[in-house]
């Protein structure tokens, strides 16, 4: 699937996917989830190699959602992928459930590493990359990880780790939506110059619009082998993305659903459910 209008279209089933079992839960990870939409379907849509029949295919792409708070974002595209009913996307974070606040791999089928302690989806993702270095094998890896989770240290060890290893293999996405969990990103630690920093760490590094799809997918499709360095593409997205009333919200890092804030985001989910007709 290349078509950017086919693309679009995943990306808008994902986010109303997402945003219907948030909302039906009454509470979770909306602002970062809504940001990494677009990312994951240009991915799961057109770029990463998979088969959701058999999870487990050796030849496959794996995927590491660092930000495992956004969880929901990639169940439901999991889920739209063909990997377990989507009718189970209901169940998230119940009781019982296979889909629990952040992601599992010994519990959801299509998930490839258990993450939600900040900073360490990053290593799990170099170790993968490195791992099919050595073995010879052409399975990329990509990791999404937020710009708040950038405040581990444990993060630019690995990054150090990663360029040493050359591990051109894998693609870092860096969810720059200048927010994390207690507010502004440059009011509690100041990011500085990103896409600097990563050059200085030796990485390929290029910025792109969040919901640039077709920006997405220039700086992610398989590129010649001519360079040795692992790629870095910092999104430059917005908390909540998508949904207007979750923009301009001052923090929707996390939410417990008010009666107000039910009424507008259920106006968005009606507004995509008649895109989608």
């Amino acid at each position: 699937m290349s078509n950017i209008k086919e693309l679009t279209q995943l990306a808008r089933d994902i986010r109303l996917a997402t945003l219907k079992s948030l909302t039906s839960l009454g509470f979770g990870h909306y602002g970062g989830s809504m940001s990494v939409v677009e990312t994951l379907a240009v991915l799961y849509g057109d770029v990463m190699n998979i088969d959701p029949a058999d999870p487990d295919w050796t030849q496959r792409d794996y995927f590491v959602l660092s930000k495992g708070h956004a969880g929901p974002a990639l169940y439901s595209t999991l889920a739209i992928k063909g990997y377990f009913p989507i009718e189970e996307l209901q169940t998230l974070n119940q009781n019982g459930t296979r889909l629990p606040s952040h992601p599992d791999r010994l519990k959801t089928r299509g998930v490839d590493a258990t993450t939600g302690s900040l900073g360490q989806g990053i290593s799990i993702a170099g170790g993968m990359a490195l791992s099919h270095k050595l073995a010879g094998r052409d399975n990329r890896v990509f990791c999404i990880m937020g710009d708040g989770e950038l405040n581990e240290g444990q993060c630019w060890e690995a990054f150090q780790f990663i360029s040493h290893h050359c591990l051109n293999n894998l693609t870092i996405f860096i969810d720059w939506n200048k927010q994390q969990l207690d507010g502004e990103l440059d009011e509690i630690i100041c990011a500085f110059d990103l896409e600097e920093k990563f050059r200085a760490f030796g990485y390929d590094v290029c910025k792109v619009k969040g919901d640039d799809i077709a920006g997405l997918l220039a700086v992610v499709k398989p590129r010649p082998q001519a360079t040795d360095r692992p790629r870095v593409v910092i999104l430059d997205s917005i908390k909540g993305q998508g949904v207007p009333y979750l923009e301009q919200l001052g923090n929707s890092h996390h939410l417990r659903l008010t009666d107000e804030m039910t009424q507008e985001i259920t106006r968005t989910i009606e507004q995509l459910e008649a895109a989608h007709d």
